[in-house]
């Protein structure tokens, strides 16, 4: 087993900032980050043709991460408008 030499507390910060101003941002973020899903998805469509495997599954993984990160953004944005306790009932 082993020794905690530094026991000391992390502490937390409670306060959350919120860098997105408006739902109309979120939106915009939204819209960005399918843009990206959609270039990176042309990418790995035009490395599957050259035969190059390892670039079309880079490409096809980063397009799964910008449409993940674009859903999100729709989400928050829908959020941000309707309250969260809205969403839920």
């Amino acid at each position: 087993m082993s020794e905690h030499k530094n026991d000391e507390v992390l502490e937390i910060d409670t306060e959350f900032t919120d860098d997105l101003e408006s739902p109309s941002e979120s939106h915009r973020m939204a819209a960005y980050h399918f843009k990206q899903a959609y270039l990176q998805h042309e990418l790995a469509a035009s490395a599957y043709e050259s035969g190059d495997q390892n670039a079309t599954d880079m490409h096809a993984f980063i397009a799964y991460r910008h449409q993940l990160n674009a859903v999100q953004f729709a989400e928050i944005a829908v959020m941000e408008v309707q309250g969260i306790d809205e969403i839920e009932e």
